[in-house]
């Protein structure tokens, strides 16, 4: 029986139109199916890309966002709040995720949707960059595109054409990132999602350029090797 989501009843030309990958509004909301999030919270929304996560996170939660990306600019970000009557409750910011311009045990929350691959996969960045901005039990929450096991040093040969050096630096397996988080987070969980196929058919069905390149290396893929990771838990 396939899950109903609160994303769907969201307006679905803009979802397709603000889609940066698979669909971030169903990655989030499995994200946060079993965690608690209060009214009032001060989040971080780290790698918000176009802001779907935290419109995401005012709407159904009534959160204060601090939506931080470097791809997308602050101000296409805000036109996009007040587009969808979250302006009062999400602030957007451009910033670097190695420069966040925040205080320390400022959040109650970080959240990041296919984006903390790209900064967090080493052994520095939680605890040097992030963690100092967090409160003590904060909620850590985090999902990111994965493998679901380790390819790297045996690349499938139908996949070498799809997967370049770069992005495989950046996917790993949920052992491999257990590595990274499990000790320095507790009430630590680390699983694959559910919602990979949802998130990724809702991206693939648009007409951004990118989308129809992945749709080639999905097929191929047939649900062998990728996968969505999240993980959850609160800081020490």
């Amino acid at each position: 029986m396939n899950k109903d989501y609160k994303a769907e009843s969201y307006d679905s030309n803009f979802i397709a139109q603000n889609m940066m990958g698979p669909n971030s509004m169903i990655v989030i909301e499995e994200l946060l199916e079993n965690v608690s999030i209060k009214n009032g919270m001060r989040v971080l929304d780290l790698g918000c890309g176009t802001g779907l996560s935290s419109i995401f996170l005012a709407r159904e939660f009534g959160v204060q966002v601090f939506a931080v990306d470097l791809w997308v600019s602050a101000t296409d970000n805000y036109k996009r709040l007040q587009q969808m009557d979250v302006d009062d409750l999400v602030i957007p910011i451009h910033a670097d995720a190695h420069e966040l311009p925040f205080s320390e045990n400022y959040f109650d929350a970080v959240i990041s949707i296919d984006a903390y691959h790209y900064f967090g996969n080493n052994d520095e960045y939680y605890s040097e960059k992030l963690r100092p901005l967090l409160k003590k039990d904060a909620l850590v929450a985090l999902a990111f595109p994965g493998m679901k096991y380790e390819v790297h040093k045996d690349i499938p040969d139908e996949m070498k054409k799809y997967w370049d050096n770069e992005a495989l630096e950046m996917w790993h397996s949920i052992d491999w990132w257990k590595g990274k988080l499990e000790n320095k987070v507790k009430d630590f969980e680390i699983k694959e999602m559910k919602c990979f196929d949802k998130a990724w058919s809702d991206w693939l069905s648009t007409e951004n350029p990118y989308a129809i390149e992945d749709k080639e290396m999905i097929a191929v893929d047939n649900g062998r090797y990728m996968n969505i990771i999240s993980i959850t838990g609160k800081t020490i």
